[in-house]
């Protein structure tokens, strides 16, 4: 019997072994072990399975990937991790675990992200199942954690130090920074603030804050603490915690916690069944502060929605919406601005009750926008002194007073407490006041009335003034017909593609999804209307100016001849009435703004290879194409990048187009402060040398990673305008200033200042001392020597 047991628990021994190994070693992860961006790629899991690490594929891209950790077992896969600062990666983009940390690389191989200063210590990795990701070297000592790292959201036995914050999201599936932050402070208080741009220093004013702080230090707090029951609280220095959470919530043994600042500014508590059928979704357990609508009163900054829109609570978070005659600037973002629909009555010179309406709305306020009081009065001459004011947006009547106040209106909210009336002002006609479901009248409408009209003149007049009249008809009808159908012949020799509007609406589904905006028009993410699904990039010119007509059909007759691997290629345009659409390919990687004035530097390599290409498609407009294009807004936010990295111009076309035997132009200032030439202040003669001067600009924000004018963090005596400060660097031989010590770009220092000095050529006052394009792209690749340049005067960067 004994020898029978003996031989059973062997069989056991062997059978259990290899679960238990793999029991022992899942979620170890090696040095030389690596992830690839794809739908198949297997990520790395928690030994409990609860937790995954690697790359999940966007919702609304699927060709990009973010690196992330989330919970494995939840059908929706919630994200809790993700890496700050850092863009979606393209498809086939790698992570690597070696001796250094974690390296992640496109497709190409060129470096997008690493954990910095670990020695090459790193032995091997591990996700816990607590869902924290951990970098350890040979005796387990914790090198790097993503807890010590986190995004928005924190999980029990997560703590947030002092130092440490949390910043939401940008929307729910935009994972670029937005513009709320949980902070720890030294003072021992957690406070939440908003920031209108991720990278200004200063915070604004707080929206919420624990009330940890006391002037005994010990009693301090130092720490958030989410614990392993799921309680949320401030650590403080004498041991005593303030529990932040709600007492009741359901026991952390059978259901997953998560706290995140959501990207509407509401810290929020949830729990998830961990058994469950189906998707119950997570659950508010807490959230902090309980009003944002109301809690968010600061000076600066647009509120808890964006400007001109108003705040209501609705299941502790806010709902924004703007105000009749106001539509969102991003039809995407419905926490973002509103803007009027109508010109404000300060431009058009209008004003008093033949010109305008109020409309008026009960317990609404935008509290931080009084420019002037009355007091006493009455709401009929609230009501009158906002109408007979052209600064007077909105008026407030409460109490006796009157408010007035101008846009652009922050911190709206609805408040019922307040007892307040609320006059909004419109032009008339603008839009259909107290009857919005009146339709208006459509072209086809307007079209059938004019000639109605036209017939009774016809009829009523004589014959001989009937016949010059419908000779003088049919004289015009026929040379508009002409002339459209001479345009659509010239650019159908480019080969471009004629749409219809209702084809361009169908194709970016009602003009959704905004990619971006300019002077000209706002653009629109789209699919080709033809079946292929190829995405397009959709411009929708707007009536910007008198000669928007001329300005389109320039561009379509220039850029549909334009044909250059750095330069943004035009598919196709629509000239249907006023609309008038440009139909661009889309680029993947966004603008070269977004990718070099990241948290995250670009390397060195990457940087300089964007540079040279920016030079070439500026060489081709101003030399190569059969009609010499200068651009006149050269910038990082119009060149962008495409799956590859490669830079690609776009916007050209839009400015005044100069044919080839036309070495010079007057005309009106165009382009952007900071990128401007001097000569335009001074209204003298424009040639393509100011697209140089841009370029300069440019090349030097590409070597240093620093706007030209704003957001720049110097320190003291320094001068904040980049042009001068990179002169004094230069001259001051600081060249690991002007790089902020990469150490790539140092070791290429040969490459470096011979970029440098191009640069500095290219900023000169005097536009004469200015490279052409193709020399100052032939100065780049070393073709040719550059010179030691003359100092570019630094009245030129001040000027713009």
């Amino acid at each position: 019997m004994a020898h029978i047991l003996h031989h059973f628990l062997l069989f056991i021994i062997i059978i259990l072994f290899p679960l238990c190994t793999l029991a022992q070693t899942n979620g170890n992860k090696t040095v030389g072990t690596s992830l690839t961006a794809t739908e198949n790629s297997s990520p790395w899991l928690s030994p409990s399975g609860d937790f995954a690490f690697g790359f999940q594929q966007l919702q609304d891209n699927n060709d990009l990937f973010q690196l992330s950790i989330w919970f494995n077992r939840i059908p929706d896969r919630t994200i809790i991790w993700y890496q700050r600062g850092t863009n979606p990666v393209p498809r086939g983009s790698t992570l690597q675990l070696d001796a250094a940390g974690l390296v992640l690389r496109d497709p190409q191989g060129r470096l997008l992200w690493n954990t910095n200063g670990l020695a090459d210590e790193v032995a091997y990795a591990i996700l816990n199942n607590t869902g924290n990701f951990v970098l350890l070297r040979s005796d387990s000592t914790r090198l790097w954690e993503s807890f010590r790292n986190p995004s928005d959201s924190i999980l029990p036995t997560q703590t947030i130090e002092i130092g440490g914050m949390l910043v939401s999201r940008k929307t729910h599936t935009n994972f670029s920074e937005g513009r709320f932050y949980a902070r720890m402070l030294g003072d021992g208080n957690f406070v939440f603030n908003t920031r209108s741009v991720p990278s200004n220093i200063d915070f604004d004013d707080e929206y919420y804050n624990s009330q940890t702080s006391d002037v005994n230090a010990s009693n301090s707090g130092y720490q958030v603490l989410f614990n392993e029951r799921a309680s949320i609280s401030i650590t403080r220095r004498n041991g005593l915690p303030a529990i932040l959470s709600l007492p009741s919530i359901p026991p952390a043994s059978d259901f997953y916690y998560r706290a995140t600042l959501e990207f509407y500014g509401v810290f929020t508590q949830y729990y998830h069944p961990r058994s469950f059928s189906g998707n119950p979704g997570w659950t508010p357990a807490s959230s902090w502060p309980t009003n944002i609508c109301l809690t968010i009163d600061g000076v600066k900054g647009s509120g808890a929605c964006g400007y001109n829109s108003v705040c209501r609570l609705e299941n502790q978070r806010p709902v924004c919406q703007c105000p009749q005659g106001y539509s969102l600037t991003d039809p995407n973002n419905v926490y973002g601005d509103c803007n009027p629909r109508f010109v404000p009555n300060c431009v058009s010179g209008e004003n008093g009750s033949n010109s305008h309406e109020l409309l008026e709305i009960t317990d609404t306020d935008w509290p931080m926008n009084d420019y002037e009081q009355i007091n006493p009065t009455n709401i009929d001459n609230c009501r009158t002194a906002c109408l007979n004011d052209c600064l007077c947006a909105v008026a407030i009547f409460r109490s006796n007073s009157c408010w007035k106040k101008k846009l652009p209106l922050s911190n709206g909210r609805v408040d019922s407490s307040l007892g307040a009336t609320a006059f909004l002002k419109f032009r008339r006609g603008d839009i259909p006041l107290l009857t919005p479901s009146v339709p208006i009248p459509s072209n086809q409408t307007r079209d059938q009335k004019t000639l109605i009209i036209v017939g009774s003149v016809l009829l009523g007049s004589s014959v001989f003034i009937n016949f010059i009249l419908i000779g003088a008809a049919c004289l015009g009808f026929f040379l508009i017909y002409i002339k459209k159908i001479r345009f659509v012949n010239q650019v159908h020799s480019t080969n471009l593609r004629c749409f219809t509007y209702k084809e361009l609406v169908q194709a970016t589904n009602g003009f959704k999804e905004e990619l971006g905006r300019g002077a000209f028009g706002i653009v629109y993410k789209g699919d080709v209307p033809d079946g292929s699904k190829a995405i397009v990039a959709v411009k929708k010119l707007d009536r910007v100016a008198q000669d928007t007509e001329k300005e389109f059909r320039a561009e379509v007759n220039a850029i549909g001849q334009t044909h250059h691997k750095n330069l943004v290629r035009l598919i196709g345009f629509c000239d249907e009435g006023p609309n008038r659409l440009l139909v661009y390919e889309y680029m993947s990687n966004g603008t070269l703004a977004d990718f070099i004035f990241n948290n995250l530097k670009p390397s060195w390599n990457l940087r300089t290879q964007i540079a040279m290409g920016v030079a070439r498609g500026l060489t081709y407009l101003h030399e190569e194409c059969s009609n010499q294009i200068i651009h006149c807004d050269i910038k990082p936010q119009n060149i962008l990048l495409d799956e590859y990295y490669n830079a690609r111009i776009s916007d050209f076309g839009l400015a005044k187009l100069l044919m080839i035997n036309q070495s010079r132009t007057l005309t009106n200032i165009r382009g952007t402060k900071g990128y401007v030439a001097p000569e335009w202040f001074r209204n003298t003669q424009i040639t393509a040398k100011v697209d140089v001067y841009s370029f300069g600009v440019l090349l030097l924000e590409i070597i240093s990673c620093r706007k030209s004018l704003e957001d720049l963090e110097f320190g003291d005596g320094e001068n904040p305008i980049l042009t001068d400060w990179v002169w004094d660097c230069f001259q001051e031989k600081r060249l690991d200033s002007l790089v902020n010590n990469d150490v790539e770009a140092l070791r290429d220092r040969e490459r470096l200042e011979r970029f440098l000095l191009v640069g500095i050529w290219c900023i000169q006052e005097d536009s004469s001392l200015r490279p052409t394009m193709r020399k100052a792209s032939q100065m780049l690749e070393g073709i040719l020597e550059v010179a030691v340049p003359p100092c570019p005067s630094p009245f030129s960067s001040t000027t713009t």
